[in-house]
């Protein structure tokens, strides 16, 4: 974690430098102010504030990770990372509703208004199917 943090921090700082001689070099060229490139370089440099910061946060609260350890086995870093059920079509299902959710802002707004209600049924499937039906609990 702390490598992770290091590493955001100088490409935060990267990425500040990179905004100020951006914004410097723009108006000495060319004689204004260029304000796209420049709002995009300082949100760019935000975000990676915000990502440094809640990696320093969570390396103070969480403490030492298997990874930080020197004697550490791969074992140690081994877990419960989630469940997922490889019988279930509903991802299909929410991946085929979100594609046509997202076309529907190319093709035609009348679009969204059939592609919504179907994410929204997908996404409701997927959360509750395992609470009917053969594998209930």
């Amino acid at each position: 974690m702390k490598a992770n943090v290091s590493m955001w921090l100088i490409m935060t700082s990267f990425f500040a430098l990179i905004t100020s001689v951006y914004a410097i070099w723009w108006s000495l060229a060319y004689g204004g102010w260029e304000p796209i490139g420049t709002a995009a370089l300082a949100m760019l440099t935000f975000m990676s504030i915000f990502i440094t910061f809640y990696l320093w946060k969570t390396d103070r609260t969480q403490g030492l990770v298997p990874e930080d350890r020197l004697d550490a086995n791969i074992e140690d870093g081994e877990s419960e990372v989630g469940f997922y059920s490889p019988w279930s079509w509903w991802p299909v299902f929410v991946g085929a509703a979100a594609a046509l959710t997202f076309a529907s802002l190319a093709v035609g707004w009348w679009l969204t208004f059939i592609a919504v209600p179907l994410a929204l049924i997908g996404v409701v499937g997927f959360v509750f199917e395992h609470n009917r039906g053969h594998f209930a609990h």
